[in-house]
């Protein structure tokens, strides 16, 4: 009888694990959609950036070729920031994990 309980016990123990390594993995994927979302969100608020800069102080000359490298080294500069607190983060979490 007691070893049966504890065989529940340990089914039951290990269906609650399974449910939270289910729930681990849902939580890293929502994370990295997260990310996704956030470095989508700064692609469109670095040109909206640059395109706002640039017609504030143009009534009808736009280069476009200038607006478009302006857009594209403010991503750039963006990616890295990313990057740099992708890694800080990194490495809280292998300090934390250490």
């Amino acid at each position: 009888q007691i070893e049966k309980e504890l065989q529940d016990v340990v089914k039951q123990q290990e269906e609650k694990m399974f449910q939270l390594i289910d729930k681990s993995g849902e939580v890293t994927r929502l994370k990295a959609e997260v990310s996704q979302l956030k470095r989508s969100l700064q692609h469109a608020e670095t040109e909206a950036k640059v395109l706002w800069e640039e017609m504030r102080g143009k009534e009808h000359q736009v280069d476009t070729a200038y607006v478009q490298e302006r857009v594209m080294l403010r991503r750039e500069v963006d990616k890295l920031r990313l990057l740099l607190l992708e890694k800080k983060d990194e490495n809280l979490q292998l300090t934390d994990k250490y």
